[in-house]
């Protein structure tokens, strides 16, 4: 089986002259998940080549299992080098898509429309959709078969309002993306702050945080196993 990861290729903080990207624990984790079950990863994001790293996901701090062998594999840091470009795959390649995090997606993914294709071709073939933190941003204007948004009724999470609060980048963001969430109808759930989260609805998979990026992809692993 074969499933195609993407990835931000974003890497301003809004305004504030930071640097962000993805979320290494987010992409890490997730990858060796799909990887050790035997499952082909290919990697993708919209301008191809190189995702930026969010810096503050490097930090000694932010470390666990995953980074650590992430950093220690040559094979997979040559691989996250030279993504493919978004508009070159295609979801007929693939049986399930995931969207690793970091507040990238927040300002390339809510509108690249071949993302959102992508979303919307997975969801009418039935095939799994994944995302975790911030990367639910990626569903917010994707659309489901019969033209309600994606999200419209469905289980759902993500950053929430009080994480975005807690890491104080509520002003920076272009929007706060459990409100968002909620305005296309999402049924939002959450644990407290930077707690494990994560909501299955049907072939939509959803994380609250890093801290639900291994659990998102396992209940990824489990719908395609049952497929």
């Amino acid at each position: 089986m074969k499933v195609l990861v993407v990835l931000t290729s974003h890497d301003q903080l809004g305004d504030t002259g930071k640097k962000t990207g993805f979320w290494l624990e987010e992409f890490a984790a997730p990858y060796y998940v799909l990887k050790d079950a035997g499952l082909a990863v290919t990697l993708a994001s919209p301008k191809g080549g190189q995702p930026p790293l969010d810096p503050k996901s490097d930090l000694p701090e932010n470390q666990t299992e995953a980074t650590k062998r992430f950093r220690a594999d040559k094979e997979a840091q040559a691989q996250l080098a030279s993504t493919k470009k978004l508009a070159d795959v295609s979801a007929v390649d693939f049986d399930a898509i995931f969207y690793p995090g970091g507040h990238g997606p927040m300002w390339d993914l809510p509108d690249n429309t071949a993302s959102i294709a992508l979303i919307e071709a997975f969801t009418r073939a039935e095939k799994p959709v994944a995302a975790v933190c911030h990367a639910p941003v990626a569903l917010v204007n994707a659309r489901a078969k019969d033209g309600k948004y994606l999200v419209e009724g469905k289980r759902v999470t993500g950053f929430t309002n009080t994480e975005e609060a807690a890491v104080e980048l509520e002003k920076v963001v272009p929007f706060l993306l459990e409100d968002r969430l909620k305005e296309r109808g999402g049924v939002f759930s959450k644990a407290a702050d930077f707690a494990p989260h994560i909501e299955v609805d049907g072939r939509l998979v959803t994380g609250q945080n890093p801290a639900s990026s291994a659990p998102v992809a396992e209940a990824l692993l489990k719908l395609l196993r049952s497929r």
